[in-house]
């Protein structure tokens, strides 16, 4: 009805978490606006949470990634998302990795479930995987230091935008909407709101009220 979709956007929660929680609602109603077709798989977590039984869930999305895609990752999702670039022939147009991390945190809690996502990559693929890579990561984050972000950033060869006082970018820590996300994808990917789409979708909400 408002012309074809483009840009497939994936977004990857993390352990112990689910699609509608944090920023990700609000990110996929805001893409969708601007014609993007947008996933949030649901993973299992944190029981059963392996990294072979996540790829099993993303089994069904694959052929839904273009060269045209979006991944974007939080918290373990961005192993997770980093491991699909691996092992991906085609590159994607971009990846955004939010209060991610390779190594193991140093908390048990956290280390033993997200055990089969830690490993060594084939960084220089990856860093050919992806026509544009970012890193955020707070300054303040209580789960996983900034020091996680910085050697993410160093692996990939990239710099590092480092956010004040976001914690791990939850809604604890008032994340529920990420304009500067938003706003760095919307660049990257040269996307504009459809105006008649968010009209359409106000007299919906109307409606319902």
């Amino acid at each position: 009805m408002f012309g074809s979709k483009k840009n497939p956007v994936f977004i990857f929660h993390g352990a112990y978490g689910n699609p509608k929680e944090n920023w990700f609602p609000w990110l996929k109603n805001e893409l969708e606006l601007r014609g993007c077709e947008v996933y949030i798989p649901q993973f299992p977590t944190p029981e059963n949470q392996t990294i072979e039984n996540w790829n099993n869930v993303f089994e069904n999305y694959k052929s839904k990634v273009t060269e045209d895609s979006i991944f974007i990752g939080h918290s373990i999702g961005v192993a997770f998302l980093l491991q699909i670039l691996e092992n991906r022939e085609m590159p994607i147009k971009a990846a955004f990795l939010v209060a991610g991390f390779i190594s193991q945190l140093k908390n048990p809690k956290f280390d033993e479930i997200n055990a089969s996502f830690i490993r060594e990559m084939d960084w220089l693929k990856l860093q050919k995987d992806c026509q544009r890579v970012y890193v955020f990561h707070s300054d303040d984050d209580p789960y996983v230091p900034l020091k996680y972000g910085k050697e993410l950033s160093e692996k990939l060869g990239i710099g590092v935008t480092v956010v004040k006082k976001a914690g791990h970018f939850n809604e604890i820590s008032g994340y529920k909407e990420f304009p500067l996300l938003l706003d760095l994808i919307e660049r990257t990917a040269n996307l504009k709101k459809k105006v008649f789409a968010s009209l359409f979708r106000g007299l919906i909400k109307q409606k319902i009220k």
